[in-house]
């Protein structure tokens, strides 16, 4: 009866999440920095959005250094294959967080979170490709575990 009561109480908790974060609709699994013409990891994925959606873009991240470093999502997005608008996205400002862990010892990070960058409100009825890549500040301790832009539609 008690694994029932939690399963219950665990599925409520994650439809409640959809209802505030929105529901995933693609996922950029970039992965690695691109740190040039000759080591360029772009990754895309294409969507049909109607006029007036509402669509967050959230960075799911898992790194460590040491140091200090920058890092930055650069995403084209085009409309119908023209396009449209480039973002430059750092994933660590963001509004809203959802399980951050960050430990920093003797100059160490391992930092892990989900977090929302910005939103978009789509302009018209089309297909959307969003293209990205992942730049960072030179630093030879960065390891990449995770980095990927999440979209969800609100």
């Amino acid at each position: 009866m008690k694994k029932l009561i939690t399963l219950i109480i665990l599925t409520i908790t994650l439809i409640g999440c959809d209802s505030i974060t929105g529901e995933e609709i693609g996922r950029l699994a970039i992965n690695e920095v691109s740190t040039g013409k000759d080591h360029k990891i772009l990754k895309e994925f294409t969507v049909d959005l109607e006029k007036g959606d509402e669509m967050g873009i959230w960075s799911d991240m898992d790194i460590e250094y040491n140091g200090e470093v920058t890092l930055t999502f650069k995403l084209t997005m085009f409309k119908n294959s023209k396009r449209i608008a480039t973002i430059d996205i750092d994933p660590t400002d963001k509004y809203i967080t959802i399980g951050e862990m960050q430990k920093s010892v003797n100059g160490k990070t391992d930092w892990s979170f989900l977090g929302k960058n910005t939103s978009l409100t789509i302009d018209d009825d089309a297909t959307y490709t969003f293209k990205g890549i992942l730049v960072a500040t030179k630093n030879p301790t960065l390891r990449i575990n995770q980095a990927e832009v999440v979209f969800k539609k609100s």
